[in-house]
């Protein structure tokens, strides 16, 4: 029973909403074809908030679960997947994610603007130079954006630090925050997310640790919002 109990405690909070939603739909209160509740109305009948509601409805998408039509709403499919009753696990929570990438690399840039090399200043105009190239392109500029954030982590010499930045960044490839890349990236986030790069590229040029954690801050809450809130 103690072993059952802490395998409960460790599922993530989407996947437990999805069991919801799910066990809603086998119970016949969500029919095949039908269109769920909006997000704010099924968000309050479950008590849950609406960026880990958003969560689980991705979860269920991947699965076969439901089908999400932008700009019409979410609905069960005609043909649910066959699945397990319990939703598995596609990933970290991108919420939690988000904070704990706003946590890391938050303290690391302060370690970063005072350390910081005149080469590695060179390399971080030349990424963003990229990433700029790339977004004209039409194209989504993931290596330029990974490096930028890595090479910064990687000047507050604290090997440490910069794994977690590095490992943190990179659970943007599992299944459920794929998912958010694919529905809520475009052309229009990127260059706004350039635009906060710059700024945190200025505030380490003038090696100002409090200016460059707040704007490191301000791209991860904006990236949050544009990723997770949209």
């Amino acid at each position: 029973m103690i072993g059952l109990t802490r395998q409960m405690e460790t599922r993530r909070l989407y996947q437990q909403i999805a069991d919801q939603i799910r066990e809603l739909i086998d119970q016949g209160e969500f029919q095949p074809g039908s269109r769920l509740p909006a997000e704010r109305e099924l968000a309050q009948k479950l008590g849950v908030s609406r960026p880990s509601l958003r969560e689980a409805l991705i979860a269920l998408e991947i699965d076969g679960s439901v089908e999400i039509r932008m700009g019409s709403g979410v609905y069960v499919s005609a043909e649910p997947a066959t699945t397990t009753w319990q939703t598995k696990s596609m990933g970290d929570s991108p919420t939690e994610l988000m904070q704990a990438r706003a946590a890391i690399e938050g303290a690391t840039i302060v370690l970063a603007a005072s350390r910081i090399t005149p080469e590695a200043l060179v390399t971080l105009r030349q990424l963003l130079d990229g990433m700029k190239k790339e977004i004209d392109l039409g194209k989504k500029p993931l290596d330029q954006d990974r490096l930028f954030h890595i090479t910064i982590a990687e000047q507050s010499q604290n090997s440490v630090l910069a794994r977690m930045v590095a490992e943190l960044f990179d659970e943007r490839h599992s299944p459920i925050s794929a998912q958010f890349r694919v529905r809520f990236e475009d052309r229009e986030t990127w260059t706004r997310a350039l635009n906060e790069h710059e700024a945190i590229l200025a505030a380490l040029e003038m090696r100002d640790p409090l200016l460059a954690q707040a704007a490191m801050h301000s791209h991860l809450e904006s990236s949050k919002q544009r990723w997770i809130e949209n």
